[in-house]
């Protein structure tokens, strides 16, 4: 049944084989065996990619449902204390620097808690909260309204700054846009979308290098010294670069972080504790 929901939703069995870290025909007999013990066929080949028949379109969510009623058993055979397994989301980015501390809190109430980690963008993970595939996520301030069954709650602001090699430190951040080599932060993502209209508000006009996601990938780029960038402000994640925190001029726009968590699921109360404490843990960036 894993396996079947990893090829939906990767669109092949290698990307499933992938995730899952087997061989790609290890997936494939694995799905043959279900299809058997059922007795209908779940996927297709179309083109390059493998999509859900009917029958496995039917099927699809209620397979996952028993995928999350079995680790909630396990969860629950090892600890009977705890209400099964905790399932966190959290955007990609903050998988290094903003998961860490707050599981270290969360496991020093909760030491024998069972928590899996799903990682993925901030506007899937919203979407798997409030349907209970997931419990509560990590993600960047949603621009839509929340469904009324969750809540979402901020615990940290990120202001956007250029990022310089440490050579030119010492150069204002509108200049440094202006006539350096620019990496843009993607703007299918909401910080790469505040930073493109900074620089319009400013009518600044980058010549722009490359654009790519990921926080990191940019600051290791900047330490090479292929150009400047404008990126939410993640100081603690490059400190070990040679790279220079720029200040913007006046007041930064700001990205905020937070947590959205169904409020109507039985894991309500662990995940406002999972907000708690990773306000604590970020309570100087409000």
């Amino acid at each position: 049944m894993q396996s079947f929901v990893a090829v939906v939703e990767a669109g092949s069995f290698a990307g499933a084989a992938r995730q899952l870290d087997l061989t790609s025909a290890a997936i494939a007999a694995r799905i043959k065996a279900l299809e058997a013990d059922l007795g209908v066929a779940l996927v297709k080949r179309s083109g390059r990619s493998v999509k859900p028949t009917e029958s496995g379109i039917r099927i699809l969510d209620d397979t996952r449902a028993v995928i999350r009623s079995i680790r909630d058993l396990r969860a629950m055979a090892i600890d009977g204390g705890q209400p099964g397994e905790l399932r966190i989301g959290c955007f990609v980015s903050a998988l290094n620097i903003i998961l860490p501390p707050i599981l270290k809190r969360i496991y020093d109430i909760y030491p024998n808690a069972s928590i899996f980690v799903t990682p993925g963008a901030s506007v899937d993970l919203c979407r798997k909260v409030a349907s209970g595939e997931l419990d509560a996520a990590i993600v960047v301030e949603p621009q839509f309204a929340v469904p009324k069954n969750c809540i979402w709650q901020a615990f940290m602001e990120e202001p956007l700054v250029v990022m310089a090699p440490e050579s030119l430190k010492h150069e204002g951040a509108h200049h440094l846009l202006a006539t350096q080599p620019f990496i843009r932060y993607d703007r299918a993502v909401y910080g790469g979308q505040l930073a493109d209209r900074y620089l319009r508000d400013h009518q600044i006009r980058p010549k722009q290098r490359l654009e790519i996601d990921g926080i990191f990938a940019i600051a290791s780029l900047v330490h090479e010294g292929l150009g400047v960038s404008l990126i939410p402000d993640w100081s603690s994640m490059w400190k070990s670069l040679a790279i220079a925190r720029v200040p913007l001029p006046g007041r930064a726009p700001v990205r905020r972080n937070g947590l959205v968590w169904n409020a109507q699921g039985h894991h309500a109360r662990m995940a406002a504790s999972v907000y708690v404490e990773a306000k604590a843990v970020f309570a100087q960036s409000l």
